[in-house]
């Protein structure tokens, strides 16, 4: 089987993989790459999700690219609108011509003898195979076949539609239908007052609440920016201004919780009304971030619940009858459709098999280096982005940082540069600090950070700032070979 050699491989061609082509051939023009897609378009999570009312629940000014200011004039955009600025950003910068569609990378093996990747692919259900000198690894933190749906009591008596978002069907048709929406997340909170403009009622139903924060969907500082200053000085700033707000607001939310709950709630109240049951459906049991909170443009959520197109009910489900839904309470839910958003199925490495001079490494055991390389691993990064903050945000610094660890490789002809961790005693955590289901539940298949750096995570741009964009590269856990 015929190898076709490139300087760098990435793998997935969504919002982390167009950007980190981007870096690559900006910083880096004299090296040859190739993208590995595994589906058959551009845009990774943004071209798999396609419910009704799919958008971003971070801003645009932090969630686009940092080289690429965001045309559009809503902050928080749908869905299509960021598919089609990944699309545009792939077609301006001729990086849609390096994209191998089709191609689901199985495997990844590293030969010390040879300082290269090779990496294991299939096409059609054949095999094809590519080497490499550095692997990117963009492929996101989940699986893109299927959501995560738990065991319901009584499903298979259910004769309704019962859908996931992760796979929603384009045919289905919901208005004047009675809807109930299980979950509590980012995508229920989404779904349900999109659906309650046409459907006869929405339900959401949660086991437990979450804390929901509306945002006007506009940025009207950004816009009036645009209108005053250059477009990537206006970009520049607007960024800037949303970076200092999101740590502003997770660090005092750290600091202090109560007085955050007490806002968050305080303003839900003031958009529910003084009548409505906030501490019951919008006040959780832990902390301010302690799980990712849920952001609704122009509160949303809140007006259709209002409007009484739209309900809330925290409570447990006891099982599923043929036509909806028996709580824990004794109440029963209508429903003529079921929308499981109970969240995702993680995986790290969309799945690969990671092989190191023919031993096979298991990364949930191994400690990652500056949140991108892992123990023991060489010339390996994964682009991972904030849980605090807008994903992009990091990925551009670890792109960034990537060029530069391989323009050093050059300047001193080395081939190898692997992670060692040098401290015996170093105490490791979680690599996710998150409370949040779908995360506790996958946790161990994720590698761990380490109590100090450079294994330790940030969750900080300002911090990671310096350190990837500015900071030393020599370090003595950072063997170059």
């Amino acid at each position: 089987m015929e190898t076709q050699h490139f300087d760098v491989v990435i793998v997935g061609a969504g919002l982390s993989g167009i950007g980190a082509a981007y870096h690559l051939q900006h910083r880096l023009p004299g090296k040859t790459y190739a993208i590995l897609e595994a589906r058959d378009a551009i845009g990774g999570t943004w071209d798999l999700f396609r419910y009704p009312g799919i958008r971003s629940d971070s801003d645009m000014h932090t969630l686009g690219y940092n080289f690429k200011p965001w045309p559009g004039a809503k902050s928080i955009a749908d869905g299509p609108s960021i598919r089609d600025y990944v699309r545009d950003t792939a077609r301006e910068y001729g990086i849609d011509k390096h994209i191998r569609f089709h191609h689901r990378v199985t495997g990844t093996s590293w030969s010390g003898k040879d300082a290269r990747w090779t990496i294991a692919a299939e096409v059609g259900g054949k095999p094809v195979a590519f080497s490499c000198s550095f692997v990117m690894m963009c492929s996101g933190y989940y699986k893109y076949e299927h959501g995560y749906t738990p065991e319901f009591a009584g499903r298979e008596k259910y004769t309704g539609a019962f859908i996931h978002p992760q796979l929603w069907p384009e045919d289905l048709d919901y208005r004047d239908k009675q809807v109930v929406v299980i979950g509590s997340g980012a995508t229920a909170v989404t779904i349900v007052p999109e659906m309650a403009k046409t459907a006869a009622h929405v339900t959401m139903l949660q086991r437990s609440p979450t804390y929901v924060v509306s945002r006007p969907s506009e940025d009207k500082i950004a816009n009036r920016l645009k209108k005053m200053l250059p477009r990537k000085t206006a970009y520049g700033l607007t960024r800037w201004k949303n970076v200092g707000m999101q740590m502003l607001f997770f660090n005092r939310a750290r600091t202090q919780p109560d007085k955050v709950r007490a806002m968050i709630t305080g303003l839900a109240q003031k958009e529910l009304g003084d009548d409505y049951p906030v501490s019951t459906h919008f006040n959780p049991k832990y902390n301010p971030w302690d799980q990712r909170m849920c952001l609704i443009p122009d509160a949303d959520l809140f007006r259709e619940i209002k409007s009484g197109h739209a309900s809330v009910v925290t409570d447990t489900i006891d099982t599923f009858t043929e036509t909806g839904i028996k709580l824990s309470s004794g109440q029963e839910l209508k429903a003529d459709i079921v929308v499981s958003a109970t969240g995702l199925d993680l995986q790290f490495l969309g799945g690969a098999e990671v092989k190191v001079d023919g031993e096979k490494i298991d990364l949930a055991k191994r400690l990652t280096y500056k949140g991108m390389m892992y123990e023991g691993v060489p010339n390996l990064i994964s682009i991972f982005g904030y849980t605090n903050a807008s994903w992009t945000l990091k990925c551009d610094l670890t792109c960034e940082f990537t060029c530069r660890l391989i323009k050093h490789m050059d300047r001193t002809k080395t081939h190898a540069v692997t992670p060692r961790n040098l401290s015996p005693d170093i105490q490791t955590t979680p690599w996710l600090d998150f409370s949040s289901g779908y995360v506790q539940r996958t946790i161990d298949r994720f590698p761990k950070q380490g109590d100090r750096k450079p294994w330790k995570l940030n969750q900080n741009y300002a911090a990671d700032l310096m350190m990837l964009r500015y900071g030393k590269l020599e370090d003595p856990e950072l063997i170059f070979s």
